[in-house]
């Protein structure tokens, strides 16, 4: 027996998501794909996928109304799924990252499990249902997976040394050359995009989304602007289409 989908009556794409398919004609289609692979709960197979993970993106938005990425890093386990309506997340945001300022019951968060070595990744939109000490539960509002393409592979060692401890914390508001040299290098990027409504139903909240490709993809225009190309993908435009409704987004860079 097929696995349900999405079971809501409302789409599983809000109004700036469908606006961007409409616009190459694929809004119908992407409508029938939608309801079959965007799930309200974790399958099994992604249950299994976040718990070996040594660390997890996210995405959340501060009072500001700015969206960030962020990372949470932790031994693999630090993930766990006691069901399958909910992740528990077992590790504090690293020090002076946003998110930690930002984590609290009832929020938007978005999380991308991504494995870079076998180029897999899982996504979920969700709410943070309550926080403690060491971490902080996610209720699943959508689940979907996406395919490998642009994910640069590498392997990864986890190293120890405490990741909440104070340290140097450097605020820029310009691209200087340092900061110009390493996005020239970058082949890894993640960006969180928001659009909160109500009125979008299941398909309300936060993402955060992958974008990668050769080291240079990334065009460095001036100090204050970045262009990247748009590579084909899977047509739900899931960044677009917050972008469309809420241009904001926070970027988290990644380099060899």
């Amino acid at each position: 027996m097929a696995t349900p989908g999405w079971t809501r009556s409302e789409p599983p794409f809000h109004a700036g998501e469908r606006a961007i398919q409409a616009r190459l004609g694929t809004q119908e289609q992407m409508d029938k794909l939608g309801r079959q692979v965007i799930r309200e709960f974790l399958p099994e197979q992604h249950r299994q996928f976040f718990t070996q993970l040594p660390y997890v993106i996210a995405g959340a938005v501060d009072a500001a109304g700015n969206p960030w990425a962020s990372i949470l890093v932790g031994e693999p386990g630090f993930l766990s799924s006691p069901n399958n309506r909910t992740l528990r997340v077992a590790t504090k945001p690293l020090f002076g990252d946003p998110l930690a300022t930002t984590l609290a019951d009832g929020i938007d968060i978005g999380l991308l499990g991504i494995e870079l070595h076998t180029r897999r990744r899982n996504r979920i939109n969700g709410v943070v249902t309550a926080t403690h000490a060491n971490g902080f539960e996610v209720h699943v509002g959508q689940s979907f997976g996406n395919c490998p393409k642009y994910i640069q592979a590498r392997m990864y060692v986890l190293e120890e040394f405490d990741l909440t401890a104070p340290k140097p914390l450097h605020k820029i508001t310009a691209l200087a050359q340092p900061e110009q040299i390493m996005l020239a290098f970058s082949d890894t990027f993640f960006i969180a995009t928001a659009y909160q409504d109500a009125s979008a139903g299941g398909a309300s909240g936060v993402d955060v989304s992958h974008r990668g490709g050769k080291p240079g993809f990334v065009r460095i225009d001036d100090d204050h602007t970045l262009t990247v190309p748009d590579f084909s993908g899977n047509y739900y435009f899931n960044t677009f289409g917050n972008l469309e409704l809420n241009p904001r987004a926070g970027l988290l860079g990644c380099c060899s």
